[in-house]
């Protein structure tokens, strides 16, 4: 098989040709099943995932909009850090592989993988065997050196885990299902055995409030923020009043319409999110946070745009980019939602 990205397109069309005759009715259900576990406030504490149509629903289901969160999120971090290259990578909790793949895209073809192929070398742990077998199958047909040389290895996702020393760790959409002690847990052992941590959680007020402790714990480990936040300080938003969170725009097949129940040919998926680096001080690479993020959509008013920022002197603040302002106000009616402002080279 000739070696392809592992896009958006090419996971679409695995998980097509792997799911092609799941009944309808059986996947439904289990979507509603999966919907009300994920939804739900008690943390289970055990494998969400118990079948191969549950993990196929599963895929079919979170597999396109999880890989766009996190392809958002490593596009950050590679910003912040364009000269780090991970050759190692550990996904906790990966599942089917989502943010696996995601990496696999980021990075192909920068760093030498096994047997010569590019792209970091990837394991991804979890508990849900049903889930890993799927994942292993997709990554075969991705076409790409770095997912099909993978590892996918059953472990426990608690407090009992323990990894081998990685340059990346991704935790996606995987926090809900542990009990606090167990996240607590599973954040410092990634604190304690990678060079860069990347958590994704859903874009609700609980999702955030996941992130934001592991922000805390990860600082307290002694990373430095890269992304989103402009600095490694408190938050500046109250808890309770508000919350931060980003949206990827996610293009749906026609399996994501049809077990989704949608109509349209995309979706938005909000998502909270932070990553951390602690790079060897010897090292050349260096992290650049941003002067600002834009945290909410840009508001094109005429002759003007509101940008609400998070800025790095630890504050919130509402800029208002008038015309006079010249290419920055160009560049602010091109601005999207995460964005970092100014952008590079952009400065007055």
């Amino acid at each position: 098989m000739s070696s392809t990205l592992p896009t958006a397109e090419a996971l679409r069309d695995a998980l097509g040709g792997l799911l092609d005759g799941l009944p309808p009715t059986q996947a439904a259900q289990a979507v509603e099943r999966l919907i009300a576990n994920y939804r739900g406030t008690t943390p289970t504490d055990a494998p969400v995932l118990r079948d191969r149509s549950d993990v196929a629903a599963y895929a079919a289901y979170r597999m396109p909009a999880t890989f766009e969160a996190v392809r958002s999120a490593l596009a950050a971090l590679r910003d912040a850090a364009p000269d780090w290259v991970p050759a190692t990578h550990t996904d906790i909790g990966g599942g089917t592989g989502a943010a696996s793949w995601a990496v696999a895209e980021a990075w192909q073809g920068e760093t030498p993988g096994p047997d010569g192929d590019p792209g970091p070398r990837t394991t991804v742990l979890d508990w849900a065997e049903p889930a890993l077998a799927l994942g292993r199958e997709l990554a075969a047909a991705s076409g790409a050196p770095a997912l099909r040389a993978a590892r996918w290895q059953r472990a426990r996702i608690s407090a009992s885990l323990r990894i081998e020393s990685t340059d990346l760790v991704t935790i996606s959409y995987v926090l809900k299902e542990l009990t606090e002690s167990d996240r607590t847990a599973v954040i410092d052992e990634a604190a304690r055995a990678a060079s860069a941590v990347v958590v994704v959680e859903p874009g609700t007020p609980d999702g955030y409030a996941r992130v934001i402790a592991a922000r805390d714990r990860l600082i307290a480990a002694g990373l430095t923020v890269a992304a989103p936040c402009p600095h490694s300080a408190a938050c500046p938003i109250v808890p309770g009043s508000d919350w931060c969170h980003f949206a990827a725009r996610v293009s749906r097949s026609s399996l994501h319409r049809q077990v989704k129940g949608g109509s349209l040919p995309y979706e938005d998926e909000k998502f909270s999110y932070v990553a951390a680096t602690r790079f060897p001080v010897t090292s050349m690479t260096s992290v650049t946070p941003v002067t600002a993020r834009i945290v909410r959509r840009p508001q094109i008013r005429k002759g003007l745009v509101l940008l609400d920022l998070c800025a790095a002197d630890e504050t919130l603040t509402r800029e208002t980019v008038t015309k006079r302002r010249g290419a920055l106000y160009k560049a602010s009616r091109d601005a999207e939602w995460g964005d970092p402002w100014p952008p590079p080279g952009e400065q007055e």
